[in-house]
């Protein structure tokens, strides 16, 4: 009998997903080296030393038993909800906004990991309530809270794009869970009706500039509109397969903003044009697509809520990002995961990442049994 090329655990992996994430990384690691004029550093390095961590972790993380997972949703809930009230009191503040703890070797975002920590809870506790009651009013108001607490204290931050996510996670859980249409309709008339007075008194000005610039980005180019106009602008002077590699001139001449981080996507597409756009879109959907089929695959509700909420977090990382430098959504902070600089988002994804396949191997278990 001949023995297996790989150790059963590695064998296991499901290797062409660690590949197109892989291939993902390695084209934002193109794309940053060249944002910086064909250097390692600033942003290149650091960025594929973390991705490699972190992808590891997230291999790691894969091995972990399912029922850890499920037994630590709530601990970890409460341990970020505490970490984002130190954040209001000890938080560092970077570019006007109170994100981070500053642990001295690392400067943590609690908000980020709350992505990922919001979707546990959520399961967890529908998975806890009697199927009966899911319908009910019980079933609406606890989740309600668990998501309205950090989603108030990441608005108070003030990190918009974050709290609709945390919002988008939870409330994606709930829906798959069997909270009835028609309640997600009333939410949705309650919160048109309370939006124009959030618009007044609850948005910083800065914020409100953005929802009136997506509104008509041509008012302000030089101002306010000036990221989404060079964006478009990038974008738009790619074409079909762009204008080569280490050849474009809105990123290099400096005239696209932040084009290492949030609008990422458009110094790629310069350079890439249509078809490096339509390497990255499809490669994201392949991995989200892999995501969804472990959670119709899962055993147990919590995991089928689990890996259902994190690919539909991928799912808005990827959709919010493009929109948002396509200008079809207002700016909002939101970065390209595994594209973008920053370890954040990378981390977040891959984490979410490790747990699915933590499901998956637990799906494959149970299948032999």
């Amino acid at each position: 009998m001949m023995r297996p090329a790989l150790p059963a655990p590695l064998a296991g992996l499901p290797w062409r997903v660690l590949l197109m994430v892989a291939a993902i990384g390695g084209f934002g690691l193109v794309v940053l080296f060249s944002a910086a004029n064909g250097s390692l550093r600033p942003w290149a390095l650091p960025q594929g030393v973390r991705f490699v961590v972190f992808l590891t972790g997230a291999v790691v993380l894969s091995r972990i038993p399912l029922d850890w997972v499920r037994r630590a949703a709530f601990p970890a809930y409460g341990a970020l909800l505490i970490a984002l009230l130190l954040v209001e009191m000890l938080g560092a503040v970077r570019g006007g906004s109170q994100r981070w703890l500053d642990l001295g070797f690392i400067r943590l975002q609690p908000s980020e990991l709350m992505k990922l920590a919001i979707v546990l809870a959520c399961a967890r506790f529908y998975e806890l309530l009697p199927a009966a009651e899911t319908r009910r009013f019980q079933a609406i108001w606890p989740a309600a809270v668990l998501i309205g607490l950090p989603a108030v204290l990441v608005m108070l931050q003030p990190d918009l794009g974050t709290a609709l996510m945390i919002c988008a996670g939870g409330g994606t859980v709930m829906f798959l869970a069997g909270v009835p249409l028609r309640l997600f309709i009333g939410g949705a008339a309650g919160v048109a009706v309370a939006a124009p007075l959030a618009f007044m008194f609850l948005l910083h000005d800065y914020q409100r500039n953005r929802v009136l610039i997506f509104m008509d980005p041509e008012s302000d180019p030089l101002g306010t509109g000036y990221h989404i106009s060079q964006s478009k602008i990038a974008i738009g002077s790619g074409g079909l397969f762009g204008k080569g590699f280490l050849n474009g001139t809105q990123s290099h001449l400096d005239y696209l903003p932040e084009g290492h981080t949030d609008f990422v996507f458009a110094t790629m597409a310069e350079e890439w044009g249509l078809a490096g756009g339509v390497f990255v879109i499809a490669a994201f959907l392949l991995v989200i697509r892999w995501g969804v089929n472990v959670g119709v695959k899962a055993e147990t509700r919590f995991a089928k809520l689990t890996a259902a909420g994190l690919s539909a977090t991928i799912f808005y990382y990827v959709a919010i990002n493009l929109m948002m430098v396509m200008g079809l959504a207002p700016v909002v902070g939101i970065p390209l995961p595994l594209v973008s600089f920053g370890g954040s988002a990378q981390m977040t994804v891959l984490i979410s990442l490790g747990l699915l396949m933590a499901i998956d191997r637990d799906n494959r278990r149970s299948a032999r049994w």
